[in-house]
């Protein structure tokens, strides 16, 4: 059932046009990736889903509802870290947290459990009586998780979570997110593609403030042009020169092997058709020894160049 849809959302800024006419929909419990160039309305998109901005033209709608005539429902609703995580440093996490919790109405037994569980959830118990100054990085990242989940949301809006974290941080960072997904809907815009790949099931791709992909990752990879490459190991005579001149192929790149005699090669191809048949009988017609040949997986790199590139960003 879907929780949140957005339909021909626009928003402009003076001559900018941030996003133009973007529509989509999420489930419940959905974790959905939402990925973009720097500029190209990711974080605008957010923030008329989280209320700090109101579109131009088109509805945000929570449970078919627009979020503008909710106003504080649909926020009490919804999760949201900002890009720039802004805390207070001069406070210490536990009196941050019970600000958030009065702003967010929890009072008694609920507010109780609410700290209880979020706490140690969000990894935070150690620091919790330390001022958000004194914490690194990736504490404070932890803190800022924490406030947008101690009231529960349905629906969680995270933007840029793991920025500037080191590998260790975006892993515990990266678990948390899976482990909150299993209870919620997420929206998590990233520029760490791997990110998407171990946390998300679901891609959108935004470019020049429009959706230019939406569907599962693994099927945007494979529809992915370009995204086709061949590795190639034979023995024989005139091999790259051959290899290049079949149809699709737009590049033969070298390989070391570790066998004397024997050519490897990487094939760039180009479109979603498999070269590989064609690979084999050239080998047969040529007389060449076939020693391996095998089709490497597209990569969601490859598909987010193909689709981001050549548009100029508002």
């Amino acid at each position: 059932m879907t929780l949140l849809a957005l339909t021909d959302v626009a928003k402009r800024f003076g001559d900018i046009t941030a996003v133009d006419g973007v529509s989509f929909a999420v489930d419940r419990g959905e974790v959905v990736g939402f990925l973009g160039p720097n500029g190209a309305g990711k974080s605008t998109t957010m923030r008329m889903i989280t209320q700090y901005l109101e579109p131009d033209r088109g509805q945000v709608l929570l449970d078919g509802q627009p979020v503008a005539e909710l106003g504080r429902a649909a926020k009490q609703r919804i999760g949201y870290l900002p890009e720039n995580n802004p805390l207070y440093g001069d406070m210490l996490v536990a009196d941050y947290l019970d600000f958030i919790a009065d702003l967010r109405g929890l009072a008694g037994a609920e507010r109780k459990r609410a700290l209880e569980d979020t706490v140690p959830r969000a990894g935070i118990s150690d620091v919790y009586y330390r001022p958000i100054a004194e914490l690194s990085k990736g504490y404070r990242q932890r803190v800022g998780l924490a406030q947008a989940i101690l009231h529960r949301p349905d629906l969680l809006v995270l933007d840029e979570p793991t920025e500037g974290l080191d590998p260790n941080q975006r892993a515990e960072i990266r678990r948390l997110i899976t482990e909150l997904g299993k209870e919620r809907t997420v929206l998590l815009s990233t520029h760490v593609l791997s990110e998407v790949e171990h946390t998300c099931a679901r891609l959108l791709i935004i470019n020049g403030g429009r959706l230019v992909a939406d569907g599962p990752v693994e099927t945007l990879v494979r529809r992915a042009q370009g995204a086709a490459e061949v590795y190639v190991e034979v023995m024989g005579d005139g091999v790259l020169d051959a290899l290049r001149s079949l149809r699709g192929v737009v590049s033969a790149t070298p390989v070391a092997t570790p066998t004397n005699g024997r050519v490897g090669a990487t094939l760039s191809v180009q479109g979603d058709g498999d070269v590989r048949p064609e690979v084999f009988r050239l080998a047969a017609a040529r007389g060449w020894t076939l020693y391996e040949l095998r089709q490497a997986a597209g990569s969601l790199e490859t598909l987010f160049r193909e689709l981001t590139s050549g548009v100029k960003q508002p």
